[in-house]
């Protein structure tokens, strides 16, 4: 009887084992096809992987929707992707499930749900998602304004090692055109 549930435990985690392989080699074949902007091909690979559970092929999957690469445009996919990949804790499907509510794509708009996805993004150290929480902080939308608090999170936004730079060439490029709140938030952290 011992040896029986020896075997049954050992098939179990090599069956697990082998899942994980097939889902992590057509997750990174798909994105390979991805970034080389083969989203035809990329597509059907990253929606096994995502099947599967492989939480970035999830978030890669929502991207294909959102952007529609590879697949006619679909916002409410795209949002169950992102929402599916958030919740196994990908901050930038975090970030997406947020914007999702910002913008009512997929979603009805909502603002606070927006601001605490943002938020979740946020506190696993996504740069967009620091910076949105900011400008949530900045417009009262899903909170009540605070400058300081949207200071203090654009600031924690532009520093951040992993996309800060990204953001504030984007704050930058936006005032640059004119937008006004990209001109207040530089006038707020200088």
């Amino acid at each position: 009887m011992k040896k029986i549930i020896i075997l049954m435990i050992a098939l179990v985690t090599m069956t697990v084992a082998a899942h994980a392989q097939t889902s992590d080699r057509l997750y990174y074949d798909g994105k390979e096809l991805y970034d080389s902007q083969d989203y035809h091909e990329a597509y059907p690979l990253l929606l096994k992987a995502a099947v599967m559970g492989h939480k970035k092929a999830q978030y890669r999957v929502g991207r294909c929707y959102d952007k529609a690469h590879g697949v006619a445009r679909n916002y409410k996919k795209a949002y169950y992707w992102y929402l599916r990949s958030a919740k196994q804790g990908t901050g930038k499907a975090m970030y997406q499930v947020g914007k999702c509510y910002k913008q009512g794509k997929g979603v009805v708009k909502d603002y606070q749900k927006a601001f605490a996805w943002y938020g979740k993004a946020a506190q696993q150290g996504n740069a967009d998602g620091q910076y949105a929480v900011g400008k949530c902080y900045l417009k009262g939308h899903g909170v009540e304004a605070s400058q300081q608090r949207a200071r203090g999170w654009i600031l924690k936004a532009v520093k951040n090692p992993n996309g800060g730079s990204e953001v504030y060439a984007k704050i930058k490029q936006e005032a640059a055109m004119g937008d006004a709140d990209a001109n207040k938030i530089l006038q707020m952290i200088k």
